[in-house]
């Protein structure tokens, strides 16, 4: 009777010992960029896995051991991906298939858990016509004759976070990487209608882009200024404000510098990357940040930038933070980190999804950046060739203090560079205006 019970529990208990070793397939999200897809598989443990492809039709297998599915799996379509079955593989195996549009070349590897999100498995699809490496050298700028109007300054406006990385949350379910995008939308529209200035968004959508090849494709595009946005939480709620910050190799100049910088170089941990890709451009750019010149450049945008942000938002603190973040290791190109506000901050969170209050804050980055380069314009640019020689036609209704705030220049400095004894303008003179500011 003895033998008889235990027989009995062993079959209960069996089907769940031979299940405990399984893996659980929980869910199935997909991202598209314009070099490539990414299929995200979320699961409950380390997958041991293996994966081929098939021609005619051209599909994508994963072949999970001791593996099975804890709810249905749901994958919209894209133009790379027609839709995803699955079945069993023997008796504790799972047979995964993507049916594509295309041949692809797969890249695959597992990521631990990380903040919300479990174990994953990180199939990338890439079809290999765009999936060359970043060249470390930038794209050599376009030279211009003397006589001419001079070459557009180009900026590369960066987008934080993006698709598996949503960056921080609002109180009321905001999302960074979405404000992100809206901001560097707008900040591109308005660059983009600026004499002399031209403008390319790093990120285009929503999908994620690892943190090295961010600052990687300005240089290769040949950028003259690399702005990242952000609108990143703080564990206070109470903080508030805007802040620009530039890269400090060597420490934060603050504690919410600290932290911040922590936050965002931890993004690619979760936005997807491979944990044994090495950065083998950082001893060189950490050499390279001996060049004052880059830094200094830097600097003197990021003081523009949080002067014109002043006037349209509170600022964290009244001077340009610095901390260690990867995203502004460029050694060779200008490069700021602009936090437009703190989305844990409910009020801000409010602002932050208002498009009259984006256009704002784009309108003051592009004050400051506009401001410096007509101070330091890159050899053989529009602003180059403006500052050479720079005239106003005085118009009816002007004042001389008017066009002086107009080029943000002193009152004194214009009446002194057009040998003027008093403000008295005449509509139809031309004034000469000063370079620089004072």
């Amino acid at each position: 009777m003895a033998v008889f019970r235990l027989f009995l529990l062993l079959l209960c208990v069996l089907p769940g010992l031979l299940q405990a070793g399984e893996v659980q397939v929980q869910g199935v999200r997909l991202w598209q960029s314009p070099e490539r897809v990414r299929v995200v598989f979320d699961l409950d443990g380390k997958p041991d896995y293996r994966l081929f492809t098939l021609k005619n039709p051209h599909r994508l297998v994963i072949d999970l051991q001791a593996a099975r599915l804890q709810g249905a799996l749901k994958l919209p379509k894209n133009d790379w991906v027609q839709g995803l079955r699955h079945g069993r593989r023997g008796q504790r195996g799972l047979r995964l298939v993507l049916d594509l549009r295309q041949a692809v070349r797969p890249k695959s590897f597992v990521l631990p858990p990380q903040q919300q999100y479990p174990h994953r498995l990180v199939l990338d699809l890439e079809t290999g016509s765009q999936t060359a490496d970043v060249p470390a050298q930038p794209v050599r700028k376009q030279s211009v004759p003397e006589n001419a109007s001079g070459r557009e300054v180009l900026i590369a406006v960066d987008a934080g976070h993006g698709g598996e990385d949503a960056g921080a949350m609002g109180a009321r379910g905001t999302k960074e990487k979405q404000v992100t995008l809206a901001i560097a939308r707008e900040l591109v529209r308005q660059i983009e209608q600026e004499p002399g200035m031209r403008a390319f968004l790093v990120r285009t959508g929503d999908y994620y882009i690892p943190l090295k090849k961010r600052y990687q494709l300005a240089r290769q595009r040949g950028a003259d200024l690399f702005i990242s946005i952000h609108a990143d939480a703080f564990y206070n709620r109470k903080v508030k404000g805007s802040s620009v910050f530039v890269l400090s190799p060597k420490g934060a100049s603050s504690e919410a510098a600290r932290w911040l910088a922590r936050k965002e170089n931890d993004a690619d941990l979760i936005g997807g990357v491979r944990l044994d890709e090495k950065d083998d451009m950082l001893a060189t750019v950490l050499l390279d940040l001996s060049q004052s010149a880059t830094r200094q450049a830097s600097q003197e945008v990021a003081e523009g930038v949080l002067g014109a942000l002043g006037k349209v938002n509170p600022l964290h603190t009244g001077h340009v933070e610095k901390a260690n973040f990867v995203v502004l290791r460029s050694p060779d190109m200008p490069s700021i980190l602009v936090e437009t506000a703190f989305i844990s901050n409910p009020k801000e969170e409010k602002r932050l999804k208002s498009p009259g209050h984006q256009k704002k804050l784009a309108q003051a980055i592009i004050k400051g950046a506009r401001s410096y380069f007509e101070q330091r314009p890159p050899a053989g640019t529009w602003f180059a060739q403006r500052r050479k020689v720079r005239t106003h036609v005085v118009s009816r209704g002007e004042t001389l203090s008017a066009i002086a705030q107009q080029y943000q220049i002193s009152l004194r400095k214009l009446k002194q560079y057009n040998r003027l004894k008093n403000d008295r303008i005449a509509v139809g003179e031309v004034l000469k205006i000063p370079a620089g500011n004072g």
